[in-house]
């Protein structure tokens, strides 16, 4: 009951904020959807991934009007690896809810931290070179490093929280630049939640490696691009 009326108080706090900045009905949907949905994640609950869906289209087209058009395009990515995700967290979980978490191997980190530098500048150079792009190069950033870890959320990796902490952090920076200011406030609260969510998946995977859920994750365990 009392994370109920904690998610209630949040929602709440964010229409006000709405109204106080005097947000459009598409920035309040995108906010409570993309709330509820980062909500229903840290407690890896299933319903997090249709209620993302929504979340996924009401942002495409409020950054195509604000000209990020990095993170607009990354909406359609996000798309399909929600689909995936919703997929794979009802696969090879036996008895559980939702597919057991695993962690990252240190192969896999070195590839990601090379793909992160040679997409997000390749992403910035092409916004800089060919659009009229806002801020092209930390757009591009932002979004590449929420792509890599929207995949490891898909795939149930645990670390895919620390990548959405740094995102998080990162997003407020850009968003109160950009005058949307509504979606800075709610990157301070997705921030507050990506904590609350990393310390609650790393609680559960030490539960299930004491009882071998984990086990059931098999080939899982080692996630590479």
């Amino acid at each position: 009951m009392n994370k109920r009326w904690t998610m209630a108080g949040l929602v709440v706090m964010m229409l006000a904020v709405a109204y106080v900045t005097s947000s459009t009905a598409l920035e309040i949907v995108a906010t409570l959807t993309g709330l509820i949905c980062v909500w229903l994640t840290a407690r890896e609950h299933i319903w997090a991934w249709p209620i993302g869906l929504v979340n996924v289209a009401c942002f495409f087209y409020m950054f195509w009007e604000v000209k990020l058009y990095a993170d607009m395009m990354l909406q359609v990515i996000f798309f399909i690896l929600s689909v995936y995700g919703w997929v794979v967290w009802l696969t090879k979980r036996g008895a559980a809810k939702v597919r057991p978490s695993t962690r990252i191997k240190g192969r896999t980190v070195l590839l990601l931290i090379v793909f992160l530098v040679a997409v997000s500048g390749g992403w910035g150079y092409l916004l800089s070179q060919y659009t009229d792009a806002s801020i092209p190069y930390a757009d591009a950033f932002i979004a590449t490093l929420s792509l890599i870890a929207q995949f490891l959320l898909s795939s149930k990796v645990l670390e895919n929280w620390y990548c959405w902490l740094l995102v998080d952090a990162l997003s407020i920076g850009m968003y109160a630049y950009k005058e949307l200011y509504l979606l800075a406030v709610l990157y301070v609260v997705f921030f507050c939640i990506a904590a609350m969510g990393l310390y609650s998946w790393k609680k559960q995977w030490k539960a299930e490696q004491g009882t071998g859920l984990a086990g059931l994750s098999g080939a899982n365990t080692n996630i590479s691009l």
